[in-house]
């Protein structure tokens, strides 16, 4: 995993100027605009794939088997005869709504699990142990086995690598947590009353956002490619649904016959880890005080 620095906190929330000094600099830097087209071109694609094709993903044309990329077949067809091209839109729509939903729901997990272990020292030490045993797992296997437990459906693949990638979101808040809760600001609003709710939702929490939006976005990209590797093994989405993993499995037996069946929907899974990683390494460049000069 990309390692992510802890941002020296602030106090209070960021302020307008700021926050727009943050968003110029994004805007200008190269990594972030190029994986920001990337995605937003594989999102537009995915949410228009009805009017891009005008297929229906599932349709055979058994007579139609095999032909190769041409004008009437952009990506060529499958051993069905559906259209690959048409399957590959509409496999985007899984395969990121599923990296989407576990990049939040890990964040918002390891956001309020992380805030909570520093601030609650009784805590601290069973939930980072508690975190330190999810992390023994390879990410994948862990997921793979809560998939085969709950069965083969997007919701369980949700949710294993929402688990699977929770624990790594709880050490990166946890990390700025702890510097946060020790700086004098935090400490005079404490004595001056201040709930700890309060201190951790105006002092604790903004202060780690940042690391944690980075983590998010590779958290997004790797959840992609394990979704496509929980699907090729056949414990992910399952046929006739089409994503990425399952497009590729099915045609992994038709290699050196059909090459394209197996082609575009990898190009695709390659282009979404490339785009969102280059998006992620913006984030860090610019959120991360300690890289001001890159970019």
């Amino acid at each position: 995993m990309t390692e992510v620095l802890v941002a020296t906190p602030s106090s209070g929330t960021l302020a307008p100027r700021r926050r727009f000094m943050l968003l110029r600099r994004l805007a200008t830097h190269r990594s972030f605009q190029i994986g920001f087209v990337v995605v937003l071109l594989l999102v537009l694609a995915a949410v228009f794939a009805p009017l891009l094709s005008g297929l229906d993903p599932s349709a055979m044309k058994v007579r139609a088997r095999f032909k190769p990329p041409s004008q009437a077949y952009l990506f060529g067809t499958d051993m069905f005869g559906r259209d690959i091209f048409t399957r590959v839109l509409y496999g985007a729509r899984v395969s990121l709504w599923v990296g989407l939903v576990v990049a939040c729901v890990s964040g918002f997990l390891g956001a309020v699990i992380g805030i909570l272990a520093a601030q609650f020292r009784a805590l601290d030490a069973l939930v980072m142990r508690l975190m330190d045993a999810l992390m023994s797992f390879p990410a994948i296997l862990l997921a793979l086995g809560i998939t085969a437990a709950l069965g083969p459906r997007m919701d369980s693949v949700i949710i294993a690598l929402s688990v699977a990638y929770v624990p790594a979101g709880v050490r990166i808040v946890r990390a700025s947590a702890l510097v946060v809760r020790e700086l004098d600001y935090v400490q005079a609003a404490r004595i001056a009353g201040a709930s700890q709710l309060r201190i951790m939702l105006r002092h604790i929490l903004p202060n780690s956002v940042g690391p944690l939006l980075v983590h998010m976005s590779f958290v997004f990209a790797y959840s992609i490619l394990a979704e496509a590797a929980l699907s090729f093994l056949g414990v992910g989405v399952q046929p006739p649904t089409a994503s990425w993993g399952n497009i590729i499995a099915e045609g992994r037996d038709y290699a050196t016959q059909a090459w394209w069946v197996m082609l575009f929907p990898g190009l695709g899974i390659s282009l979404a880890a490339l785009g969102l990683n280059l998006l992620g390494d913006g984030l860090r460049d610019v959120l991360d005080p300690r890289l001001k000069g890159v970019g």
